[in-house]
């Protein structure tokens, strides 16, 4: 007999959302440093370093998450650096974010009027002032809603970490439906869970994006 679904085991399943949010917290972030980074790579005038980050995004592009985490976890294990579960996850969805941010980012860069690139230049604005005060506050404008709507993925794709023994949401639902038998109810707090966390981020990027559009139209 399997034990009765109660406080206790809701409890265990706001546990691994509190693992959820945290793996998707340090991934959103490390993977906005890192794809600031390659967008600006991508945009800039070195041929070496835009064919490099292009082939960077496009592995990470073509290939799946959860053969992402695979390699990373497993694969460093085999060259003898063994690391804890949580770490080799956070270290994976940073890397696939970075790739998906960075060329979120660098659409949103290339999709300014050439006249802002102009017009900062006549100024007499170097490299970093002209894309610190200029060209980046608008291309992250646009990109917001793509970036919110690749947040709310990267939430959902944690569910896949599971994999590698890592216990957020997701792995944390299967071994309470397991205790107790009743994978229904189970699922449907955790899918109750995962959509009070991401349609609020869901209805706030399509918010966004009705705004820059009215504002396109003027």
């Amino acid at each position: 007999m399997g034990t009765t679904f109660g406080l206790g085991e809701l409890g265990f399943l706001i546990q691994g959302l509190k693992w959820t949010v945290l793996l998707a917290a340090i991934a959103f972030v490390g993977g906005g440093i890192g794809g600031l980074g390659v967008a600006l790579a991508r945009v800039s005038t070195s041929k070496p370093l835009r064919r490099i980050t292009g082939g960077y995004i496009a592995l990470f592009q073509g290939t799946p998450l959860l053969m992402q985490l695979f390699v990373i976890y497993y694969g460093l294990g085999l060259m003898g650096l063994m690391l804890p579960a949580w770490v080799a996850v956070a270290i994976a969805f940073t890397l696939h974010a970075s790739a998906f941010l960075g060329e979120i980012w660098r659409g949103a860069i290339e999709a300014l009027p050439k006249g802002q690139f102009e017009a900062a230049r006549a100024l007499g604005l170097h490299y970093v002032p002209r894309m610190r005060d200029v060209i980046l506050p608008q291309a992250l404008r646009i990109a917001l809603p793509a970036t919110i709507g690749f947040l709310v993925q990267l939430i959902k794709g944690t569910s896949l970490a599971a994999i590698v023994g890592f216990i957020e949401l997701a792995r944390a639902g299967q071994i309470v439906s397991n205790q107790t038998y009743a994978p229904l109810l189970v699922f449907t707090v955790v899918g109750a869970l995962y959509f009070a966390l991401c349609w609020p981020l869901s209805l706030y990027g399509s918010r966004i994006e009705g705004r820059i559009a009215r504002a396109t139209a003027r």
